[in-house]
């Protein structure tokens, strides 16, 4: 659940050539989407969901059924639970002709951070007293691979890009992650911050556009927002299944979305309903999923 999500950048959209139509955004059917779903981020949904609260140990078999509920055939699972187990999330026991796993210190720590990231997020709107952090902070054109972890790091940290060479922030307590960042990748000399106010010359809205791209972000939200909205499952195994899924999409947020206060944003933005809906449905769906787990534990227990 806290496994950092893969490196997205919502960059600006290309302007349409002229004379040509925009594409349409494209539809991803739910089945497509779910087949083509990392077997180890799911695996880490689970564990984050389901094992995390209950530190008991889980086994083999029962975490390839689960895995299997979600669409994701034996080898692929087993596969995942090899490689979470080689990157140090977790390790397995042997007893007896079985193998359980539990996850490690790491593993726990990671999932920790990330639930308390996930069900924080979207619960509160941040207040904004007009400030904002602007940092300056130029990369040699050469240096392409630097520039690149510059732009993946601050983008997950909030910031937004009007022109080359500029990040700002309406968060002004991002500024000591800021400092952690250009540190760390040994930019300290080139980069500068400072705090202020938007001036007179040109238009705050212009300078919110050019620095993120709002309507990408909003397009995340209504695919969100239309698969769940409807979405009714029954009995155990369905609701287990949506409750994970709707886990395992809502975590890609916290990464994408910058968290603008109100001020910055559209009038009826969809990450308000997204959030909302996220909530709603986590909480009404959670008693029979979680119910469902300890069915399975007990099975196999008794197996």
């Amino acid at each position: 659940m806290g496994e950092p999500a893969p490196p997205v950048t919502l960059g600006r959209r290309p302007k349409p050539r002229e004379g040509r139509p925009s594409a349409p955004r494209p539809t991803v059917s739910r089945r497509r989407e779910v087949s083509h779903a990392s077997a180890r981020s799911l695996l880490m949904t689970v564990l984050g969901e389901y094992a995390l609260p209950r530190d008991k140990p889980v086994w083999t078999s029962m975490l390839v059924e689960v895995l299997g509920i979600l669409d994701i055939e034996e080898k692929s699972a087993r596969q995942a639970l090899a490689r979470s187990a080689a990157e140090g999330w977790v390790v397995s026991e042997r007893v007896g002709r079985r193998v359980r796993w539990s996850l490690t210190p790491p593993g726990r720590r990671l999932l920790t951070e990330g639930a308390d990231r996930i069900y924080a997020f979207g619960r509160e709107e941040r207040r904004w007293n007009g400030q904002w952090l602007m940092l300056i902070v130029s990369v040699p054109e050469a240096k392409r691979d630097l520039r690149h972890r510059l732009r993946t790091r601050l983008t997950w940290a909030g910031f937004g890009s009007p022109v080359a060479g500029v990040w700002v922030s309406p968060d002004l307590s991002r500024q000591r992650e800021a400092q952690q960042i250009v540190s760390e990748l040994g930019l300290d000399a080139q980069a500068m911050s400072f705090t202020a106010a938007y001036g007179e010359v040109g238009e705050q809205e212009s300078m919110v556009a050019r620095s993120w791209d709002l309507t990408e972000l909003k397009d995340r939200y209504e695919d969100f927002i239309d698969r769940f909205t409807g979405l009714h499952p029954t009995g155990g195994r369905a609701v287990l299944r949506a409750q994970t899924e709707l886990v395992h999409e809502w975590r890609r947020f916290p990464f994408l979305d910058p968290q603008l206060p109100a001020e910055l944003l559209p009038a009826k933005w969809s990450g308000t309903k997204a959030a909302e809906l996220f909530h709603h449905k986590h909480v009404d769906w959670r008693p029979e999923a979680q119910q469902y787990w300890d069915d399975i534990v007990e099975a196999e227990e008794a197996g």
